[in-house]
């Protein structure tokens, strides 16, 4: 009961904010929703270039004011890779405290939609084995460490 009181009350607190002011709060606890998908024996990647460096990222991104994490999953994936995706199941939850942001990966399939990557975004749409991945890892090439861990707890369900 408790945690559905506490979310009645971040839904609530977030719905009576203005555009501005739900911005300002997502910069200082991010949600941000990730899609994993797996095809053949491969991940679906992003390339990116945030601050200067390339890494490599599920399809992600923030949530907007008043969105479902399921339809933010969905449309961040589109967005970025051009695939349209179903939402299978809601595969992990992860936390970070610098900054501030909780991350909500959920298991998809591709259901549509032509592989593009996003213009000013996304460097490009990859597809990579886990050993592939492994080796960005070593390298430092993943955009955050929960990236690499996510696709590891999926590779060691199969």
């Amino acid at each position: 009961m408790m945690k559905v009181m506490v979310f009645l009350f971040c839904y609530n607190e977030y719905m009576s904010m203005s555009q501005s002011e739900w911005e300002a709060s997502i910069q200082r606890v991010g949600v941000v929703v990730g899609s994993l998908v797996k095809r053949d024996g491969k991940y679906l990647l992003v390339k990116e270039n945030p601050n200067g460096k390339d890494v490599y990222n599920l399809p992600a991104g923030h949530v907007d004011k008043g969105e479902q994490l399921e339809i933010a999953a969905v449309r961040e994936t589109k967005e970025e890779t051009g695939y349209d995706v179903q939402l299978i199941e809601q595969f992990a939850l992860y936390h970070e405290s610098a900054p501030q942001s909780v991350k909500h990966v959920f298991l998809a399939e591709i259901i549509g939609g032509e592989e593009h990557a996003q213009e000013g975004e996304i460097l490009e749409v990859v597809w990579q084995t886990f050993d592939e991945i492994a080796e960005h890892e070593k390298a430092g090439r993943m955009r955050a460490p929960w990236v690499f861990d996510v696709i590891g707890k999926l590779e060691n369900r199969s």
